[in-house]
């Protein structure tokens, strides 16, 4: 990619503009070749902009598209209208945009076609968007809808959403997958997946020729385990493409968390944590919920700073992984819901929990609770103890769940 000759630094890429202006203020992008098909100094994306520093890119896999390390992440939405992040990322080479039918209630993939149409960037931006619809003709019918709401005749990349099952990657999907990449509807292949069984999910994809990429929860402090790093290097000896989301731990009920994070003041604990994925150059990017143009120049600022993290930074990191371990749920239902004997959906919960105290996001949160099955959300009637008996992690679920019962009135 271009090197920022002017070099520009983090207090004065902070300083840069937060509004994105007119329409055409997004810029041009290029996508297409991977890293090592780029002569240098020439083709990077949002290179039209040649006063701003453009965010450092890796390749996707087998997919052979250079992809930037940090990914417009579209959980809660954009701007139905037209979203200045968007616009604003892109300058900065931010043109992956990750959108999913259900997102946002389904409105996320509208906002994308929005932005797209209006600032006219279809071929300058990476779509990803996905389906949770999981058995074949369900998953077709989505990716049509998808093309729908999103106004394109295409997606770069159509993933499984929240795979569980693996089960679900059989011959019938694979034919369905190929006919739709042999019609140009969708160019790649995965799924996404963040529950308690992502290295055997992997592992599959591994073995799965057809699958290009994964996106899977990946943070500083669970990937020290010895079966997920075999899946993740796996996938990179495979050739998948690997995506990593929920990168700054999913701590529920515990607001003052990233107080526990003290490290040299160069960087926010955000910002360090989303240092310490890219370190790992296993992982093509990382996917980020940005819901302010403050955020989104955060994150940028970190992607293009080439400083590795310090010493006091990483032992910052691994206090706060420790002082945080019994609060932070992985979402593997199958051991604590299980033994609980009720059809609760434990791991969701925590997570919009998590997405309540965490992200701030309240409303959104008591939104996604209120979607869950009507059993699902009868928290009172349930005896969690067994949950944590049967929890590996050590998290009082029950003082969790009950803190989710008053939160949500379940």
């Amino acid at each position: 990619m271009k090197e920022n000759k002017r070099g520009i630094s983090r207090r004065d890429l902070l300083k840069l503009s937060v509004a994105a202006g007119t329409l055409g203020v997004a810029g041009k992008a290029t996508l297409g070749r991977a890293a090592d098909e780029t002569p240098e100094n020439e083709g990077a994306p949002g290179a039209a902009d040649e006063s701003l520093p453009q965010v450092p890119r890796r390749v996707l896999g087998k997919t052979g598209e250079s992809v930037p390390i940090l990914l417009m992440g579209g959980g809660m939405g954009f701007d139905r209208r037209f979203d200045p992040k968007l616009a604003e990322g892109l300058r900065f080479g931010v043109n992956y945009i990750d959108a999913a039918d259900c997102y946002a209630s389904g409105s996320c993939e509208l906002s994308v076609g929005s932005f797209h149409t209006r600032a006219d960037v279809r071929k300058d931006i990476w779509i990803t968007s996905k389906s949770d619809q999981h058995d074949p003709g369900g998953f077709e019918k989505t990716v049509h809808e998808s093309l729908e709401k999103m106004q394109t005749d295409y997606v770069d990349l159509y993933y499984l959403h929240a795979l569980k099952d693996p089960s679900y990657v059989n011959d019938e999907l694979q034919a369905v997958v190929a006919r739709l990449k042999k019609e140009q509807k969708i160019k790649h292949f995965g799924f996404s997946c963040h529950d308690g069984n992502v290295d055997e999910l992997l592992q599959l994809a591994a073995a799965t020729p057809w699958i290009d990429s994964v996106m899977f929860r990946y943070n500083f402090d669970k990937y020290g385990k010895d079966d997920l790093n075999r899946a993740i290097d796996a996938c990179v000896e495979a050739d998948v493409g690997l995506v990593a989301m929920k990168t700054q731990r999913s701590e529920v009920s515990f607001r003052d968390a990233w107080k526990k994070f003290e490290g040299s003041g160069k960087w926010t604990k955000h910002q360090a944590v989303l240092k310490a994925v890219w370190a790992d150059d296993r992982i093509a990017a990382a996917v980020s919920h940005m819901d302010t143009l403050d955020k989104l120049k955060q994150n940028i600022a970190a992607a293009l700073d080439k400083t590795e993290l310090g010493s006091v930074d990483r032992r910052a990191l691994e206090t706060y992984a420790a002082v945080t371990r019994e609060h932070a749920c992985e979402g593997c239902d199958h051991l604590c819901g299980g033994a609980v004997g009720a059809p609760v959906q434990i791991g969701a919960t925590l997570r919009y929990v998590m997405y309540h105290d965490v992200y701030g996001e309240e409303e959104n949160a008591r939104r996604l609770f209120a979607r869950l099955p009507a059993e699902a959300r009868e928290l009172s009637r349930v005896d969690f103890a067994r949950a944590n008996a049967a929890c590996p992690r050590g998290v009082d679920v029950a003082r969790q769940m009950e803190r989710a019962a008053r939160i949500f009135r379940a």
